[in-house]
């Protein structure tokens, strides 16, 4: 069987509350045959903290996110202290550095690209694109991010339009992945006291009765 090419993979960070990747559908066999229209190569991982994204063989890339969830695990989440050691271990491993694949993995914090030459990549700015259709979707990106106002997930999937129209392993059956916003944190929230039992009210007594003046002299 031939080598199977895949893919375009787009992802936009616009703040920590908008972090958004995509990819399309397509994977082709050799040079001349399509032999999927709606493949996934997008995903949550990590509780739903983290997104990612593969290019290259589809058996390699699903290896290499799941070694990278179970980083992300070791790692309390830290998202580059993660990509550092999976690439350590994609690079020095017999059995990893056989795998073919670029890995993009982004969170509320960061947008980095891993290799399996041991690179870990942040991005000068927040976008990132990679795949037989990369450069175009980059190309893209780069211009939507920087001269408009789209959010990120419509800066995601124009690029990845382009892309499909010009590069013929990509097509335009895209799927997207989105992190929810974080959570707010109130500030200075009101907290339910604690009612202190009532004290039981005290009788007054009577007033003592006054003593007589000694002497009939006044005192200040």
């Amino acid at each position: 069987m031939g080598l199977f090419h895949a893919t375009t993979i787009v992802a936009v960070r616009r703040g920590p509350d908008d972090v958004v990747i995509g990819g399309d559908g397509q994977v082709t066999m050799g040079e001349t045959s399509v032999m999927k229209h709606h493949a996934k190569k997008v995903r949550k991982i990590y509780k739903g903290t983290v997104v990612s994204g593969f290019a290259g063989s589809v058996a390699d890339a699903f290896t290499l996110t799941e070694k990278f969830e179970k980083k992300l695990d070791e790692h309390g989440g830290n998202l580059k202290r993660a990509a550092v050691a999976l690439a350590q271990d994609w690079r020095q491993d017999r059995v990893m550095r056989n795998l073919e694949a670029l890995m993009v993995a982004a969170n509320h914090e960061g947008l980095l690209l891993i290799s399996g030459n041991g690179e870990v990549i942040e991005p000068d700015q927040d976008f990132v694109a990679i795949g037989s259709g990369g450069n175009y979707a980059y190309a893209a990106a780069n211009a939507l991010y920087n001269n408009t106002d789209m959010d990120a997930e419509q800066i995601v999937r124009e690029a990845l339009k382009i892309a499909s129209s010009i590069c013929v392993y990509t097509n335009d059956n895209i799927s997207v992945e989105k992190l929810d916003p974080v959570p707010e944190i109130e500030e200075n929230a009101p907290t339910a006291a604690l009612s202190a039992p009532e004290t039981p009210a005290v009788p007054e007594l009577p007033a003592a009765p006054a003593e007589e003046e000694k002497g009939g002299q006044d005192y200040v």
